[in-house]
């Protein structure tokens, strides 16, 4: 198999880590994540992470809650998900960095764009951890951003879905599934994939967008070497 890829950003939802569970993190994915890295990083190809945090947080909880609060508490579940992966990269022999928009110096490293490309560079995966540092801006959106500035070939997101569906497949069992989109039938549809902020972020700098189920084996994988698989917009 060969990579269509040299560098990308792959984006993991809180949700996919906790696998079969709503909450918390699962082993089996957490390895299962790590092996499709190892052999991305073994293709040539040269991996940054963004990971979500809804496994442990989601937004308010309670309309009382000060919206600026409930972001920052849910950038820091990033930062648990980012430390587990980091964990299981460097368990199976993979050099690992998390670099975090938020400065913990005894955790992670800080954001520096051009560390995190010089990272890259050396084959060592980077795990962005702590959104953007920003209230108000979804971890979709980090994605998009650190695409952006580390000029990634593609985002990779992850999720616990299959692929894009015209509705939630969730509530509706006759959901369509939509092979390919461009950025703006994206933002028109308002499909849910990814926030509009994120996908406008894509759409304005050429970014294409692999959507795809994490569940199935070596979708990852296969995403890079550019099967036909879940939903691609460009």
């Amino acid at each position: 198999m060969e990579a269509k890829y040299k560098r990308v950003v792959l984006k993991i939802s809180g949700e996919a880590l906790a696998g079969s569970a709503k909450s918390g993190l699962d082993e089996k994915m957490l390895l299962k994540v790590g092996r499709q890295v190892k052999r991305l990083l073994d293709m040539g190809v040269q991996v940054a992470v963004v990971v979500g945090g809804g496994n442990f947080w989601r937004g308010r909880t309670s309309k009382s809650m000060d919206r600026a609060t409930a972001d920052y508490m849910g950038m820091l579940a990033t930062c648990i998900n980012a430390l587990a992966l980091q964990d299981t990269f460097e368990s199976i022999g993979i050099p690992t960095r998390v670099m975090s928009a938020i400065e913990m110096k005894e955790v992670a490293e800080p954001y520096i764009r051009r560390r995190a490309i010089s990272h890259l560079n050396k084959n060592i995966a980077v795990i962005f951890a702590a959104g953007t540092g920003n209230p108000f801006f979804s971890t979709d959106t980090t994605a998009a951003l650190r695409a952006a500035e580390i000029e990634a070939d593609v985002i990779l997101l992850a999720k616990k879905v299959d692929s894009v569906y015209d509705s939630d497949p969730e509530t509706n069992p006759n959901a369509k599934k939509i092979e390919h989109l461009t950025h703006k039938e994206l933002l028109e549809r308002e499909l849910g994939v990814m926030d509009s902020t994120a996908a406008s972020l894509c759409m304005d700098n050429h970014i294409p967008i692999h959507v795809f189920g994490l569940n199935e084996p070596e979708n990852v994988i296969k995403a890079v070497c550019g099967e036909k698989i879940g939903t691609i917009v460009e």
